[in-house]
């Protein structure tokens, strides 16, 4: 279909769903991320944040606090940086250009990451395979259909590919939404293991740019080499200390994306479009018409991310008001109405 030529390659660009719908209504309502539409609240920041650079105590703190959050060994088992994104080709470098497997489909920057780091790069689709690899990728839950890799079997994949000096990298950039006791967090002293962890998605902060990886401690202190002191910025680090330790706001959210999520399951049943998995931060669609819902929704300006290489699926963020839920329902409702009218044409 040549509207979907043009279409982007990873979700949450309004400037490119303007140019591939131009007539369409305004605001957009972007449901193409899996970023949190509900952000932690916002709070005032000391100028000096902006005006100075930042500390290494505050640093520290963010470190001693992310590793708490996520269930680290110990703060020397974790980095942080300005982004996951930023980390992957440094973690892709960690071992010498190999061959690299990630279990996909999944987020394309994994690929290309490892690629840029001098791996010769297959995408699998057997757990299995990833045995044979020098540098194996796992994004768990995954990225788009929420597919869950057990954690006895990642460990056990890890313990091969150490005894040949080879990593283990999984990607829990949902884990936050995720079933918590399959992430390898707790285990990355063991070696051979990466985890990354996304600040921006479950917070909904993507905007300040903060991730951690976690490793064992000569890992991390590899890649805190590569970054030199300020890696993360003032605003970014204040934010970092203050959500994860707000367990009490994370425990909350987590019971609203659920019924959110739910929320969206019923409204997408209810006019015959099938969701075959996700996060309760993003569901994942599967259907034959999945080109056509995705054109006929963003011409009302709802912004879906589809999948050029997988033309059937799509991926759908949660609305963030009542107005956006108002508007995703008319929208589905004209759809469906238009594709009934077209069969009764076509058994006429």
């Amino acid at each position: 279909m040549k509207l979907l030529e043009g279409a982007v390659d990873h979700g949450g660009s309004l400037g490119r769903a303007r140019a591939l719908f131009p007539n369409a209504s305004r605001p957009f309502v972007d449901l193409s991320t899996g970023i949190n539409p509900h952000s932690y609240p916002l709070f005032d920041l000391p100028a000096t944040t902006l005006s100075r650079l930042p500390e290494a105590a505050r640093a520290r703190d963010l470190i001693e606090i992310a590793a708490s959050a996520y269930g680290a060994p110990s703060p020397a088992n974790v980095a942080a940086a300005p982004g996951t994104q930023i980390l992957l080709p440094r973690v892709a470098s960690l071992i010498a250009p190999g061959k690299a497997l990630v279990l996909g489909p999944t987020y394309a920057e994994h690929a290309r990451a490892a690629a840029i780091a001098g791996h010769e790069v297959t995408e699998v689709s057997d757990f299995a395979d990833l045995a044979d690899a020098d540098l194996a990728i796992i994004v768990n839950p995954n990225n788009p259909d929420g597919r869950i890799v057990e954690r006895d079997r990642l460990l056990a994949l890890a313990a091969g590919l150490r005894a040949r000096g080879g990593l283990l990298v999984v990607d829990e950039a949902f884990m936050d939404v995720g079933p918590r006791e399959y992430s390898l967090a707790g285990d990355v002293d063991q070696g051979g293991i990466v985890v990354l962890r996304s600040f921006g998605k479950f917070f909904g902060l993507a905007g300040l740019r903060l991730g951690f990886a976690l490793s064992d401690a000569t890992t991390v202190d590899r890649l805190e080499t590569q970054f030199g002191p300020w890696a993360v910025a003032g605003p970014a680090l204040e934010y970092g200390i203050r959500a994860l330790a707000d367990i009490g706001w994370q425990d909350a959210m987590r019971a609203s994306l659920m019924d959110a999520s739910a929320r969206l399951d019923a409204l997408f049943g209810r006019f015959g479009v099938p969701v075959a998995g996700g996060t309760t931060l993003f569901r994942y669609l599967r259907l034959a018409d999945a080109a056509g819902l995705f054109v006929a929704l963003g011409e009302h300006g709802i912004l879906l991310r589809h999948f050029a290489d997988r033309p059937h699926v799509l991926r759908a963020g949660l609305p963030g008001s009542q107005e956006e839920w108002q508007r995703l329902e008319s929208a589905l409702a004209e759809w469906a109405a238009r594709r009934e009218d077209q069969s009764k044409g076509s058994k006429q």
